[in-house]
């Protein structure tokens, strides 16, 4: 037997406005575009396709309200409709996490290294920016832009000093050195891109956000979220 859209719109639908009685936390009833108010506050997906779970609202009352025989519905989904109702219902139930999505292995330096080391790095990688450690801490993110601000400020008479720096002392050219944030590995995606979308509405460049198990500078990098990374997600 074939299952018709409007069914498949239905459950999704009721999934979701599961989902969203959950998250708001209310013992009441709410209508579901209060849940849409109430849930967008503090979640990414919700804000993201919040035009969408409208929409969704008034074809669903239109399914359900104007039906006049079990078999009648007055609007019957297009496929595309379907597919992105349960979509969004899989990503508010299911979200993609940066561990899950940008865990990877962390290319690290130390600060007493060389500046050559980060440069090879680089080049190899293709990264521009290296997580630093000293003793066994978090120094800072060290960025292409900062070894540019070092080499210009040491640079007199158009003559490069020869003597190599080392990455501490090349850190200390970094102007913006608080261009990061660490992040729990369990962060949604949507979450992720909203860090980047508050630094840039604050005028502030985020060059990374840095993964560890508890969002605490202390915990092993586990994965490094940069800006152009965002592409991945759809």
């Amino acid at each position: 037997m074939t299952v018709k859209n409007s069914e498949r719109f239905i459950v999704a639908y009721n999934r979701i406005e599961k989902i969203l009685a959950d998250k708001a936390d209310s013992s009441d009833y709410s209508p579901f575009y209060r849940l849409i108010d109430k849930v967008k506050i503090t979640n990414s997906v919700v804000r993201k396709y919040e035009d969408d779970l409208r929409e969704f609202g008034d074809l669903r009352n239109a399914i359900v309200h104007s039906r006049t025989d079990v078999d009648y519905v007055i609007a019957e989904p297009h496929d595309e409709i379907v597919e992105r109702i349960e979509l969004i219902e899989q990503k508010l139930g299911n979200p993609l996490t940066v561990g899950a999505l940008f865990g990877c292995k962390v290319h690290t330096l130390q600060a007493g290294d060389p500046l050559t080391a980060a440069l090879k790095l680089m080049s190899d990688t293709k990264f521009t920016q290296v997580p630093i450690y000293e003793n066994g801490k978090f120094k800072g993110l060290m960025t292409a832009a900062g070894i540019t601000y070092w080499l210009a400020g040491q640079s007199t008479e158009d003559v490069i000093p020869r003597e190599m720096p080392t990455l501490s002392d090349v850190y200390n050219y970094e102007n913006r050195k608080e261009s990061y944030e660490f992040v729990d590995k369990d962060l949604s995606v949507y979450e992720a891109e909203d860090y980047f979308k508050r630094a840039i509405s604050k005028g502030v460049r985020l060059e990374a956000l840095l993964i560890t198990d508890n969002a605490q500078s202390d915990g092993e990098l586990i994965g490094v979220l940069r800006p152009f990374d965002l592409l991945k997600i759809k």
